[in-house]
């Protein structure tokens, strides 16, 4: 979405072409698709022949995300071969599940790759080619960046205290580790006697319409362990500002291989706030352990860590407030979408200049 705007806001006549269905279409994408609209963005269903027309006269085709690959069969059928080679795959995923053939087959035939982190790129490099006997092709990573919008408030600490009023949260992936972390540090604090202030956790990213089995076994951790006044869970939003004003610390918690990257944590930093993250992933490349936040191994090896930090940080408000800051410095510094603008800027003449040499006569 951001890039659309970005290709927008310098003239760029951009066109969304997306696979979902009119009878899914949720609060979600419909939020998605007026606010492309409403940047002058056209949307257009993947399945109809006017898809097709417009990537085949398009200069540049971006495929976002991996899965994205599997329509390009079915709308662009035998007119596949003329348009993989102006085709920039973004890449935000590193889960194994990922790798499937049917995915990713043309991965090797388009003009470039662009994925969020090198510990991601990494990954697909040596996954595509252990696992699928397939390359990837020239790989372009592009960290991502925080809007001016999201800067704004960040930095407006009136606006910081309005949304302070509604709620307290946590955020991350993990959840089931992160509340037994939590729950530890409740224990901790009990027994050392230390004082502290009260400590919440909510879990932003519930459906509260379709509780999941995962989900009810989060609840059903928090009745059993007596801990349901101070854990709550609320419903999944794009609206992350509310919650990144309210709270203290965030617990980014993605296991296995980690975030790609991980935009809720340079969101977070915006906020000045210290970030608890997985040693994993795409965080090792925004986080600097012990300056902006800390790191802790994933899986259950490392809820102790997690719990551990998470009274450290309870515990020593003045270091809550340094690396907080440090982090804010860092995003100033690395993660603005200036700095993704011009990353991506450099990437798209590159690959244009492909795809006019490759379809020159």
């Amino acid at each position: 979405m951001e890039l659309a705007f970005l290709l927008r806001h310098v003239g760029s006549q951009v066109v969304w072409i997306t696979n979902q269905r009119s009878e899914e279409t949720n609060d979600v994408t419909y939020s998605l698709e007026h606010k492309m609209l409403n940047h002058g963005v056209q949307v257009l269903p993947a399945r109809g022949q006017e898809a097709a027309d417009t990537a085949r006269k398009a200069d540049l085709v971006i495929l976002n995300t991996a899965v994205a690959g599997k329509w390009l069969d079915p709308v662009l059928k035998d007119h596949v071969p003329e348009v993989l080679p102006k085709i920039l795959w973004w890449i935000h995923e590193m889960r194994g599940h990922y790798f499937k053939l049917e995915y990713v087959k043309h991965l090797p035939f388009v003009a470039g790759a662009m994925i969020d982190s090198h510990t991601t790129a990494e990954y697909w490099k040596s996954r595509t080619s252990d696992r699928l006997k397939i390359q990837m092709p020239q790989t372009y990573v592009v960290h991502l960046g925080n809007s001016k919008e999201l800067m704004e408030v960040a930095e407006d600490n009136v606006a910081r205290r309005v949304l302070r009023e509604h709620i307290r949260v946590s955020r991350g992936k993990g959840q089931d580790l992160f509340l037994q972390a939590f729950y530890q540090s409740l224990q901790l604090i009990q027994q050392k006697k230390l004082k502290v202030p009260t400590m919440h956790a909510v879990v932003v990213g519930s459906d509260m319409n379709a509780q999941t089995k995962f989900e009810t076994q989060l609840r059903d951790f928090v009745v059993k362990n007596g801990i349901h006044d101070r854990v709550h869970f609320v419903n999944k939003t794009l609206a992350v500002a509310p919650y990144l004003a309210a709270i203290d610390v965030l617990v980014q918690n993605s296991q296995a291989r980690g975030e790609c990257f991980g935009r809720i944590t340079i969101e977070a930093m915006a906020f000045k706030l210290p970030v608890l993250g997985t040693a994993a992933g795409g965080t090792t490349e925004i986080v600097l352990d012990g300056s902006t936040g800390l790191l802790h191994p994933a899986g259950k090896e490392g809820v102790t860590p997690l719990a551990k930090n998470i009274v450290r940080l309870a515990s020593h408000a003045e270091q809550r407030v340094s690396m907080g800051k440090k982090g804010y410095d860092r995003v100033k510094e690395r993660f603005m979408e200036h700095h993704m603008a011009e990353r991506i800027a450099a990437v798209l003449k590159d690959v244009l200049k492909k795809s006019r040499e490759h379809t020159r006569p």
